[in-house]
């Protein structure tokens, strides 16, 4: 598995273990070996992200009031 990935034995048991200072390109490796690349992009599609949706519609504002433009007023000679 190791050598289809691309990666150490050692980093691999460090994937297993949860190790967060494992780069992404080396998940994503391991996931290419295992078949699974294409559920990355689901991983990180905003979309999909509920949480993330419900935090982004709570600090939209409430109401949004547009600004008129100024009217401009004519001077006495006609312009």
């Amino acid at each position: 598995m190791a050598e289809r990935a691309f990666t150490s034995r050692p980093t691999l048991r460090r994937i297993e273990a949860g190790d967060h200072g494992v780069g992404i390109g080396i998940y994503a490796a391991v996931l290419q070996a295992l078949g699974l690349l294409d559920g990355l992009g689901e991983l990180a599609d905003p979309g999909k992200d509920s949480v993330g949706l419900a935090l982004a519609s709570e600090q939209l504002p409430e109401r949004v009031r547009l600004r008129r433009p100024r009217k401009v007023e004519e001077s006495d000679d006609g312009r």
